[in-house]
């Protein structure tokens, strides 16, 4: 049986797009305290509402008011996104949509958002973050193919140094290359199409941006 696609909303900027409403069409939800802002313009019903609650105005909390809600204290070890994503987990999800986790008036907690991501990638669950302008994956060992418009931008951006990485159906294309750490060797590539990436060992994102052709 496959595992279930969990979309967690979580507080960051959101530009909703076609490309995000079908990555979260028919998925199971859980917003995170202010995430809960996004799910009237997606379409979508969340099952669950995690959070202390101090971001999320009265208007909303009457809107969503026969949503089940969990609420956790303001002192708490975690942030509202990490519970959602833990509750998700405990709910089997299979692999996660992180909406609205790039942006935002908190950089601290984007820059989470990356390293919870590359973190649950490594014990197997796969994630995508989005915010409709931007996109991002995180790259592990092994190959994976990204699904992005020809003529768009992306890079890849090491969080360790890069072993044996090939990127393919790109205007700058790299062969088992060792991308040392903090190298801006990777940035502003231009997809042909759909990007193949092999790589080797190491840790790192795949940060694309779906509609901007300023490349092409």
């Amino acid at each position: 049986m496959n595992k279930p696609v969990f979309t967690i909303l979580l507080g960051g900027t959101l530009t909703v797009t076609d490309r995000v409403r079908d990555a979260v069409k028919e998925t199971r939800v859980i917003a995170a305290d202010s995430g809960m802002r996004h799910a009237r313009p997606l379409g979508l019903i969340p099952e669950l509402w995690v959070g202390d609650f101090d971001s999320a105005d009265e208007s909303l909390l009457a809107e969503w008011g026969a949503v089940e809600r969990q609420p956790y204290p303001a002192q708490k070890a975690e942030t509202d996104g990490a519970i959602a994503v833990g509750e998700a987990l405990l709910r089997g999800a299979g692999s996660i949509i992180m909406v609205g986790a790039l942006g935002g008036e908190r950089s601290d907690h984007a820059l989470q958002h990356f390293a919870h991501a590359l973190q649950l990638k490594r014990d197997g669950i796969d994630v995508l973050l989005l915010s409709g302008e931007e996109e991002a994956r995180p790259l592990v060992s092994g190959e994976r193919s990204v699904d992005l418009p020809a003529g768009s931008l992306f890079s890849v951006i090491g969080f360790t140094a890069l072993d044996d990485l090939s990127i393919k159906n790109a205007r700058y294309p790299l062969e088992g290359f060792h991308l040392p750490f903090g190298s801006s060797r990777t940035l502003s590539n231009v997809a042909l199409g759909p990007v193949d990436l092999h790589l080797g060992s190491g840790y790192g994102m795949l940060l694309a941006r779906p509609h901007d052709m300023t490349g092409a």
